[in-house]
């Protein structure tokens, strides 16, 4: 019997529209998937042909020691990730895992809520002369960040930031932006459960986000969006860029 493969599949923010083709055709091909049950859209592992596990009950080595025995017997397993499985996944702790088992592993990229999140606010992260750089990051929790990451450090850039697992402590966010160099002014924005049908959007300032937040009962499963380029979504920047400027001249227009 030839071996199984172990798929870590980005499963996108919420919406079951929002991951990828290849990711869908995997989900319907698997014979086994282990999705994060607390996380995972439920219509996206619904109707599957595939023994299905939620994961959000088990530790580390129960999930990896399911897969590898799995995909021994010769079967695919899909491990479904929430957003993309490039950050916050923890893919890299299974990976290293499945490396000591010797077990085929393939990953593919899904859609990110911090993606979602800027669909939702409908703009672009990154807008001439304004901001250039996008920072996705968090606050310091049950695991820590290395102290040259520290938010307060990563502000002094002035740069568009994506704060992820951080909103139930955004007192602490908005003291540590503003110690860093953000002004009171900087537009704020809060998206609990971007792409899925509870969305709720929060806009503010480093003055009155945290207030507005607190009213709003938001304490989990949001991102928290602070940065200049975020005017952009509600009022003009007058900013362009030079890719379709009529005076600029390149190898596609003369």
């Amino acid at each position: 019997m030839s071996a199984g493969k172990v798929y870590f599949v980005g499963a996108g923010p919420g919406d079951p529209e929002l991951i990828t083709i290849k990711g869908r055709r995997l989900l319907d091909a698997a014979d086994m998937v282990i999705y994060a049950g607390s996380l995972v859209n439920p219509a996206l592992v619904t109707g599957l042909k595939a023994e299905a596990f939620d994961s959000s009950g088990m530790a580390l080595q129960e999930m990896v020691d399911l897969m590898a025995q799995a995909a021994s017997e010769g079967k695919t397993v899909v491990r479904l990730h929430t957003g993309d499985t490039s950050f916050y996944s923890a893919i890299s702790e299974q990976i290293e895992k499945l490396r000591e088992t010797a077990i085929e592993y393939e990953v593919v990229a899904g859609v990110s809520s911090a993606a979602a999140a800027a669909a939702a606010l409908k703009m672009e992260l990154t807008i001439p002369e304004v901001t250039q750089t996008v920072i996705f990051t968090r606050l310091e929790g049950n695991t820590p960040v290395p102290m040259a990451e520290d938010l307060s450090a990563l502000s002094r850039h002035g740069a568009l930031m994506v704060i992820f697992l951080s909103i139930s402590m955004i007192d602490k966010v908005v003291e540590k932006l503003t110690a860093g160099g953000y002004p009171l002014d900087t537009p704020v924005a809060v998206i609990e459960r971007v792409s899925w049908p509870q969305e709720r959007i929060i806009r503010g300032t480093l003055t009155d986000i945290s207030e507005k937040v607190t009213a709003a009962d938001i304490k989990k499963t949001a991102l928290i969006l602070v940065g200049e380029a975020l005017r952009s979504s509600e009022c003009s920047t007058g900013r362009q860029s030079k890719l379709y400027d009529k005076d600029f001249k390149h190898g596609y227009r003369k």
